[in-house]
């Protein structure tokens, strides 16, 4: 594990659940972020939360006492807008939150004849004629865009239902596979290490989901750093069959971890 981390350059930090919870920060982790700064680690917020655009997000960072450039914080809408870019897909059916449609402003919502389906967070609004109109875009031709795919997220209210099952809904009705621009996709760590002018062997993901965050970053190379707070659970953890190249209470400890 020591070996593994000890030329770790860049860190990728996930947001709900390690840097916050429930709307609070992390016992230590301003702190623990400021740390890793000073000791000029290369650092990327990266998150598969879609039910806030990136405004809202980084306001929210600045409100716990999080200094966030915006050029520092990685979405899967940006990877998405980009990919439709190179596509040519211009018509989409968004499938979500009314604040983060403002992140696809190059793109034209519409109601017929869309080129893509771009599926993100709902919530409670996620009912079956939303589904159904999603449905019938996929089968009569339009490409399906998942923005994440995790199946679960923890709120104030106790575990809930995230994107994951309403886009593998649509899949199992289609017979079409959804391509999911958010973690774990390897196009979406290719990307983050892009920006920072690493390789994957010097960068480390910490979070707390252990398929998605440390599965998705560990298949693309990179370290992942697991932590016990947010929707980590330890039955899920036995059952992933994923070996995290460390596992620490919270991320005040990832400093220590990493020799910083």
């Amino acid at each position: 594990m020591a070996d593994r981390l000890a030329d770790v350059r860049a860190l990728l930090l996930d947001l709900d659940g390690v840097l916050y919870v429930e709307g609070e920060a992390v016992p230590g982790a301003p702190e623990a972020v400021a740390r890793l700064r000073a000791s000029g680690l290369s650092l990327r917020f990266v998150t598969n939360t879609t039910a806030r655009s990136r405004a809202q997000t980084l306001e929210r960072l600045a409100a716990l006492g999080y200094a966030v450039a915006p050029g520092e914080l990685v979405t899967p809408a940006a990877l998405a807008a980009q990919l439709c870019e190179q596509r040519g897909l211009h018509r989409v059916a968004l499938v979500m939150n009314d604040a983060v449609k403002v992140d696809f402003p190059e793109l034209e919502e519409a109601d017929t004849d869309v080129d893509a389906v771009i599926m993100g967070d709902l919530g409670e609004q996620m009912g079956y004629a939303t589904l159904n109109r999603a449905f019938r875009h996929v089968m009569a031709g339009a490409e399906l865009i998942a923005l994440q795919k995790n199946r679960f997220w923890l709120t104030a209210d106790g575990l809930a239902l995230d994107a994951g099952p309403f886009v593998a809904a649509i899949e199992y009705a289609t017979g079409r596979c959804a391509e999911v621009v958010g973690k774990p996709s390897a196009a979406f760590f290719a990307l983050v290490l892009e920006g920072l002018g690493v390789t994957a062997e010097q960068a480390a993901m910490v979070g707390d989901d252990v398929e998605v965050d440390i599965g998705g970053a560990q298949a693309a190379g990179l370290a992942g750093i697991l932590v016990k707070t947010g929707k980590y659970r330890e039955d899920v953890v036995a059952a992933a069959g994923v070996d995290p190249a460390a596992t620490a209470d919270s991320i005040a400890a990832v400093p220590g971890l990493l020799g910083r």
